[in-house]
């Protein structure tokens, strides 16, 4: 596992690498991806983030996200970081991507140019303990239900990727794409 991540423009052309740690600390532009795995039912399965993360320990996420390096096609490392989270192996598909920024209260910036993937799985995870303490099923209306009522149980880019990428659910349940 590399701890560098790969710093791209605005347009994701790579311009270097960077210490992951260093990369959040300097608010760099980087590469990421999130995953979100849908059962049979539509419902995606979601993540509590581990007590030991760096940021946002403790709160409600995706089902897994982190940041690929260079040296192989961006849905291998997804479908890699997928098995070792969550102990889950899909056909991950990429929807979208967009960038965000959010700052953290212990200094940390997340200015990511994130890949959003979405994959089939019909059976509970099995969790990397280090990576996700919990998980649980929700179909998307209740998932924009629980962020609207209780925003701060949920990461930052959870909340960002539900508020402003819904058609891409929406789509997704009715065409089941």
């Amino acid at each position: 596992m590399f701890n560098r991540v790969v710093l791209v423009d605005q347009n994701n052309n790579e311009i270097g690498t960077e210490d992951k740690l260093d990369a959040h600390k300097k608010g760099l532009l980087h590469r990421a991806f999130s995953i979100f795995i849908f059962n049979d039912n539509n419902h995606i399965l979601l993540q509590k983030r581990s007590d030991v993360k760096y940021h946002s320990a403790g709160l409600w996420s995706n089902t897994c996200c982190s940041h690929p390096y260079n040296d192989k096609p961006l849905v291998e490392y997804a479908n890699t970081r997928l098995l070792q989270e969550m102990g889950i192996q899909s056909n991950l598909k990429e929807f979208f991507s967009f960038i965000y920024r959010a700052e953290f209260s212990n200094g940390l910036i997340e200015f990511e140019y994130d890949h959003v993937f979405f994959g089939k799985y019909n059976s509970d995870p099995i969790l990397n303990n280090d990576e996700a303490s919990s998980f649980k099923w929700v179909n998307f209306k209740q998932l924009q239900l629980e962020i609207e009522e209780n925003p701060t149980k949920f990461t930052f880019w959870l909340k960002k990727i539900v508020k402003d990428y819904s058609k891409y659910f929406i789509n997704y349940e009715n065409n089941n794409l």
